[in-house]
């Protein structure tokens, strides 16, 4: 063994002594830590000949690197739907280092089982039925592929064809259709060979991101014929509006489709009583995307995917290999998801689960709308900020007001650009219906109304600064 692992080895009450001092130490700062930075370049150092031991590289990480990171796990980083990492799930997710598990299999490890739980407490949490079985995964993104891989595999089916086994290249183009999809469902269809142009946006209705049920209908009329692929919306990116997955499931009964839902967030809707009839519907779908690490409050990366139709998720993930057993009488992780080898994703989110329990993620999505709704009030009685959208849930749309012209991306992108160097709140520009715009999504379980009077006067200061 190198002698200085072996030092660090019989020291590594020390090293990890050090380690917890430093996350102290960010846990403690996190209130006036910058939301986002501007990183300086660093020279890098390059490689050691010999190295320095795990103290040494971690005293030049804390020199270089550690007042570069963002506040991201913070109470006002609102940018991209970033949830924080709850105490229970920063515990689970240190002990997934610890223990290293290679959750490919469930036969040498009782991680396989800790997982099996962790999706069905979530499976509780999302109301959804027994019928439907999980795995996780690294994002949404990924979660999108695993769910639109079977869209695929079930299309081809109809058509006579095991894409699987017998590749694409038989096959006629497939139709996906959708009314505001998310970028990470074009992306997928890139990656799986259906090809972006494949997506055919069906109107939405008016002032809504949430797909007109008669334009689908008449869609699916039109290609009856033709199986085809829905991808409905729980939650649109910019102002969570959720397609009527209720009218969705029931149009399965006239016609032939794939039902696909991206909930990335927007499923999390479904654990408060105020705001899970947005989710009505859900469980009628075929495969169903849920990220973890937005609203479940768990460190990077983890996500869920939810399927009804686990044999067809099998023929497209089953991996061949002697040492891993039958894929089909006994599918592991391996045979489930693009990855064989896997990390402990499930541990960081079994812990926040039996830590905080159905009414701790009940407080979190409540409190945050809440804080949502807070802000949109300032923003709706101020006369120099304008909301573009309704503020549904935990994302408020909203855009600078200019009295002499209109407002471009470059102007958002210059206000942005001032207020992350402020430094309090970090905030994200879009395009809204056409209109250049700015998004604040609240998913931090730290979040409060301090909070939101220190974002607001950074918003209007900015705004007077500009002036």
């Amino acid at each position: 063994m190198v002698k200085k692992m072996e030092t660090d080895h019989q020291n590594i009450k020390v090293i990890l002594d050090q380690v917890v001092q430093e996350a102290e130490r960010f846990f403690a700062n996190i209130d006036s830590h910058p939301a986002a930075v501007s990183p300086k370049p660093i020279m890098p150092a390059g490689l050691p000949t010999e190295g320095y031991g795990a103290m040494g590289a971690l005293e030049q990480f804390q020199a270089s690197y550690a007042k570069q990171v963002s506040g991201s796990a913070g109470p006002r980083y609102l940018g991209f739907v970033t949830g924080g990492a709850t105490p229970a799930s920063v515990a689970g997710d240190w002990l997934v280092s610890v223990y290293d598990q290679n959750l490919s299999g469930i036969e040498d490890s009782a991680a396989g089982q800790v997982e099996l739980e962790a999706i069905a407490m979530l499976r509780e949490l999302f109301h959804l039925p027994e019928e439907f079985s999980g795995a996780f995964v690294s994002g949404a993104t990924m979660a999108n592929f695993v769910g639109l891989a079977q869209a695929r595999q079930w299309v081809a089916h109809q058509l006579g064809i095991n894409i699987a086994q017998q590749g694409l290249y038989h096959l006629p183009p497939i139709k996906i259709v959708s009314g505001a999809p998310h970028s990470s469902i074009y992306k997928s269809l890139s990656m799986l060979g259906m090809g972006r142009e494949s997506m055919q946006l069906i109107p939405c209705l008016d002032n809504r991101e949430a797909i007109d049920i008669a334009l689908l209908r008449a869609f699916l009329e039109e290609n009856k014929a033709t199986p085809c692929v829905v991808v409905a919306n729980a939650g649109t990116v910019n102002s969570v509006d959720y397609d009527d997955l209720q009218a969705i499931g029931q149009l399965k009964q006239e016609y032939s489709f794939w039902f696909h839902v991206d909930a990335a967030f927007g499923g999390f809707a479904a654990c408060s009583p105020t705001y899970n009839h947005l989710t009505s519907g859900i469980d009628q779908a075929d495969s169903i995307t849920i990220d973890a690490h937005k609203w479940l409050n768990v460190p990077y990366d983890s996500a869920m995917q939810f399927t009804r139709h686990k044999s067809l998720q099998v023929e497209v993930f089953q991996n061949h290999a002697a040492y891993l057993g039958n894929a089909i009488d006994h599918p592991e992780f391996a045979h489930l998801t693009p990855e064989n080898s896997r990390r402990f994703r499930a541990l960081p989110a079994w812990f926040t689960l039996k830590a905080y329990g159905r009414q701790g993620y009940q407080q979190i999505v409540e409190e945050n709308v809440a804080m949502a709704q807070l802000l949109a009030q300032k923003i709706e009685q101020d006369d120099k900020f304008e909301l573009v959208a309704p503020t549904r849930l935990n994302v408020i749309c909203f855009t600078l007001k200019q009295q002499d012209q209109a407002i471009t991306f470059d102007d958002i992108k210059l206000y942005l650009d001032r207020l992350k160097h402020e430094g309090h709140v970090f905030m994200t520009p879009t395009i809204y219906k056409g209109k250049p715009a700015i998004r604040a999504a609240f998913s931090n379980w730290r979040t409060t109304r301090d909070d939101v009077d220190i974002i607001w006067h950074s918003l209007c200061k900015v705004q007077r600064d500009m002036d």
